[in-house]
């Protein structure tokens, strides 16, 4: 009877009896052969790895605005990529007329209920511009005195929409972004879709003309879509202290559901710089030349909208 203990293998050449359970180093599998490592995972996992350890250490950077660049990229942007790749489908035009270094004021339409548009222009510039080019935006009151939202808010670059803060970021060689239309923008019904509200008095152009910053106009195509506001409660809107109380064909019928934005296909072009510098010193404080400018950029973005509407097959494709 043979020894339970010892199992017969043989090799083809020979056999041999072995205990049962030990393994020859010529029996051992590879599994690597089986399933190779994902490229560049050593990389990413030693990237996660650093980057908790600076967050525990401390050891990372941050400028006198309180932005985070690593805290953006790795943690405020991630969620925001599959919305902009694959949901949104965004088409960013124009980016060589974004520079590689220096100073720009990028001025953009605004729309949506809930400003998107401000999100998804910042992550075309740090994902797809050659220079991955931070977006330092300027916010309402409103955004930096909320809980949570306003911390974050800091941390991803952005600062209050008042001119000493952004005459000393586009000083600095920062690239600043400005939604002129403001809450009028965001919150405007359907029906007035694409249809530009006023500028306000032009405090964005005279912080380029103090700064020679050229001003690049940017046209969003799509974010009307996500959220279309078919009714305002105003006496809600007043309760919560919000600007608006949106109602819209998902909201609030839907409850947690109407959060979810409509898949609507998007276009951002950035149109060619307007420079500043060759105006002169004392230029910002001429306010017929501020409104010029201020009239020039609005009707610039006015027109590049009406061309990308007609160029989109339509809303979702």
């Amino acid at each position: 009877m043979p020894d339970a203990r010892v199992i017969p293998f043989d090799d083809g050449e020979r056999s041999r009896r072995r205990p049962l359970g030990s393994v020859a180093d010529e029996d051992v599998l590879d599994i690597s052969e089986l399933t190779p490592e994902p490229e560049g995972l050593r990389e990413r996992i030693s990237d996660s790895i650093g980057f908790l350890r600076r967050r525990i250490t401390g050891e990372y950077p941050v400028d006198e605005f309180g932005f985070d660049p690593e805290l953006l990229d790795k943690v405020l942007m991630a969620p925001l990529r599959p919305l902009y790749s694959s949901y949104f489908r965004v088409e960013t035009r124009g980016l060589e007329n974004v520079p590689d270094v220096g100073g720009a004021l990028v001025v953009a339409n605004h729309s949506g209920t809930i400003a998107l548009d401000a999100v998804m222009t910042q992550l075309a510039l740090l994902d797809h511009h050659p220079a991955h080019r931070h977006l330092r935006m300027l916010g309402a009151n409103l955004v930096f005195s909320m809980p949570f939202v306003g911390e974050l808010a800091r941390k991803g670059g952005h600062t209050l929409a008042c001119a000493p803060d952004a005459e000393r970021l586009l000083s600095e060689g920062e690239l600043v972004g400005v939604w002129p239309e403001g809450f009028k923008g965001i919150g405007k019904p359907y029906s007035e879709r694409y249809k530009l509200q006023r500028f306000g008095r032009g405090g964005f152009v005279a912080a380029a003309l103090r700064t020679g910053a050229p001003i690049i106009p940017c046209a969003i195509v799509g974010a009307e879509e996500t959220y279309p506001i078919i009714g305002n409660v105003k006496f809600l809107a007043r309760m919560l202290g919000l600007p608006y109380f949106p109602l819209t064909p998902t909201f609030p019928w839907l409850g947690p559901l109407g959060l979810v934005p409509m898949p609507s296909k998007w276009i951002i072009e950035f149109g060619e710089p307007i420079p500043t510098e060759e105006f002169g010193e004392g230029a910002a404080d001429d306010p017929m030349l501020v409104f010029n400018l201020t009239d020039q950029v609005r009707e610039t973005i006015q027109q590049t909208l009406y061309r990308l509407l007609v160029q989109r097959r339509s809303v979702f494709r």
